[in-house]
C-alpha cells in the first residue's frame, strides 16, 4: 500500500516571507527619494560593519555557538514552506481505521513501514506492537515538546538579534558623533552636516533590520512552530483513535477539530466522494 501513504512534506519558496522585506524596502526608499534624499547615502560599510557585525557578537555572546551557527538553516525556514499536507494525514488515518477495524491492528505494520512521516510512522508502529495508549500519548509528546524547544531557540534567537541590532545602531552613532565632536574645530559648516548625518546612518540600520528582517522571521518562525505542533497533535489523536478501534468517519470526525475550515471543506468534499465509491472507504464507518 505504499502507493497510497502520504507523499510526505512539501518545500517551496514563501514568496511572502523576502516579499515583506523588499516592501518595506521599498516603501522606505521610495519615502526617501520623495523627500529628495539620496540613496547612495545610505550605503556606507562602517555602520553596516557595527550594526550586524555586533548583533551577531551579541548573539555568540546570549547564544551556544552551534545554536548561532545554525542561523541560516533556522532563516531558511522562515523563508521556504516544508509542511505536510493535513488533508492527507486524515485520508491516512481513515483508511487505516478502516484497514484495523477489517483486518486487526497487526495488518497496520507493512502500512507503518511505508509511511514517510516519521512521527506517524513510530506512532503506528506502537500501536502494532501493543503498547498502551497512555505510553504512547507520553512517548510523543516528549517528542513534541523537544520539537517545541528546538523551534524556540531558533526564533528567540531572531528576536533577541531585534533587540541587540537598534542598540548597535546607537552605539554606531555614538561613535561617529564622537569623530565628528573630535573634529569640530576644523570642519566646516557643510562637512560638518554630512559627517552627522553620515554617524545617524548606523542608527538607521539597526531600527531598520530589527523592525524588517529580525523580527518579522521571529514571528513568521513561531507561526510555523505552532502550525507544526499542531499536526504533530492530530496526529497523536489519530494514532490513538485507531487503537481505540474507532470508526473511520469518526476518526474523520475528530481529526477535522484540527484543520481550518478551508481544509474542513475539501476533507468534506473527499468523504462525498468517498460516500459515492471514490477514494478510501469512508462509509465503512457506519459498519
Amino acid at each position: 500500500m505504499a502507493a497510497n501513504a502520504p507523499a510526505g512534506p512539501k518545500k517551496a519558496l514563501d514568496p511572502f516571507g523576502i516579499g515583506g522585506v523588499l516592501v518595506g524596502l521599498l516603501a522606505i526608499g521610495t519615502a526617501f527619494i520623495i523627500e529628495h534624499g539620496d540613496l547612495s547615502s545610505l550605503v556606507l560599510p562602517s555602520p553596516f560593519i557595527i550594526v550586524f557585525g555586533g548583533t551577531f557578537a551579541a548573539l555568540m555572546a546570549s547564544f551556544p555557538l552551534p545554536t548561532v551557527l545554525n542561523l541560516p538553516k533556522v532563516l531558511q525556514k522562515a523563508i521556504f514552506t516544508e509542511k505536510e499536507d493535513p488533508l492527507e494525514a486524515v485520508q491516512t488515518f481513515v483508511r487505516l481505521a478502516d484497514k484495523a477495524r477489517r483486518e486487526g491492528l497487526l495488518s497496520l505494520e507493512d502500512e507503518a513501514a511505508a509511511l514517510s512521516d516519521e512521527f506517524m510512522k513510530d506512532g503506528i508502529q506502537e500501536v502494532v506492537d501493543g503498547t498502551p495508549p497512555e505510553q504512547i500519548s507520553e512517548l510523543l509528546e516528549i517528542k513534541i515538546a523537544e520539537m517545541e524547544a528546538r523551534h524556540k531557540e531558533g526564533f528567540t534567537m531572531f528576536s533577541a538579534a531585534a533587540g541587540f541590532a537598534p542598540t548597535m545602531g546607537i552605539i554606531g552613532t555614538v561613535l561617529g558623533l564622537v569623530v565628528v565632536l573630535a573634529g569640530l574645530a576644523t570642519a566646516g559648516t557643510e562637512s560638518l552636516g554630512s559627517s552627522i548625518a553620515t554617524a545617524f546612518i548606523a542608527t538607521l540600520y539597526g531600527i531598520l533590520s530589527a523592525n524588517i528582517f529580525w523580527m518579522p522571521m521571529s514571528e513568521r518562525l513561531k507561526g510555523r512552530s505552532a502550525e507544526e505542533v499542531s499536526h504533530k497533535r492530530m496526529v497523536v489523536e489519530g494514532i490513538l483513535a485507531i487503537q481505540a478501534g474507532d470508526a473511520p468517519r469518526l476518526v474523520r470526525s475528530k481529526l477535522e477539530g484540527f484543520l481550518s475550515p478551508a481544509d474542513r471543506k475539501r476533507s468534506a468534499q473527499a468523504a462525498e466522494r468517498a460516500a459515492g465509491g471514490v477514494g478510501e472507504p469512508a462509509a465503512a464507518g457506519a459498519r
